[in-house]
């Protein structure tokens, strides 16, 4: 039985070492999400008080090297923690090597007289019960989608040749459990492939080189039942490297997280 998001994220709460299980794969290397999940949960559970009481505002993760299955180890460091903001860092390791790293800056609500309301409103589409699931086809998907639930809503699927990129849907993990933290969110959202992918021809790699979240709300009344809604724009794709911004929407929604990401691409 494959090691659930939620198990691993646990597990990462309290260990500084720990086992990369298999059936989590992305190509040769493990799922980058489940990476950033990770590092997520264990900088969060170095913190304390400030893990809990402050919101993850940003957070970028540097894939430096491919995590393969088996042992790691997680070092963390604190830069600084004043009145309202925390800046942090956290370390992947696996046999002596640097192959992820996460610096993030947490922060309490402050008061302030300015209030702008996102500009970036959902897309209208149909409702995750009225699309069917992407399968899970061995050999064919990496492993790791098996853990999740992705609902195409727009956009064409991935090596299918078309003229355009950019694509989005509904997603969500399923795997049973009662609160959808940020780690959760943040391994979640890695889920969807790169944005130029439909336009590949032919199955060919992409991976992500760095990848940056920023966190505009994070409801506390989530669980593994909730829906997200993810669209992906290309702003840039050339010389074998994809730049691309994503927004991610609650199930009423409320704008949460703007992703942007750049990719390197051998096609």
């Amino acid at each position: 039985m494959l090691m659930s998001i939620h198990q691993l994220l646990t597990q990462a709460q309290t260990q500084n070492q720990m086992i990369i299980p298999p059936g989590w794969g992305q190509g040769r290397a493990t799922y980058g999400g489940l990476v950033a999940g990770l590092l997520c949960s264990r900088l969060i559970a170095t913190l304390g008080a400030d893990g809990q009481n402050r919101v993850l505002r940003s957070a970028t993760v540097s894939f430096i090297g491919a995590v393969a299955v088996g042992e790691i180890e997680f070092k963390t460091e604190i830069f600084r923690s004043g009145k309202s903001v925390t800046q942090a860092e956290a370390r992947l390791i696996q046999n002596g090597e640097v192959l992820a790293v996460l610096l993030a800056s947490f922060g309490s609500a402050r008061d302030s007289e300015i209030n702008v309301l996102p500009t970036h409103s959902a897309p209208a589409c149909k409702q995750p019960d009225e699309i069917r699931a992407l399968p899970y086809i061995a050999g064919m998907m990496p492993e790791f989608f098996q853990q999740t639930d992705i609902r195409w809503t727009h956009g064409a699927q991935p090596f299918s040749g078309a003229a355009h990129p950019d694509f989005g849907g509904w997603m969500r993990w399923r795997d049973q459990f009662s609160e959808m933290t940020v780690s959760h969110l943040f391994a979640l959202i890695d889920a969807w492939p790169p944005s130029v992918l439909p336009m590949f021809k032919m199955v060919a790699p992409a991976s992500s080189l760095c990848w940056t979240l920023e966190f505009l709300d994070i409801p506390s009344d989530k669980t593994s039942e909730s829906w997200w809604l993810y669209q992906v724009k290309t702003d840039s794709a050339k010389a074998g490297y994809t730049h691309s911004e994503a927004h991610i929407w609650d199930e009423q929604g409320n704008l949460v997280a703007i992703s942007r990401q750049t990719a390197t691409i051998f096609a």
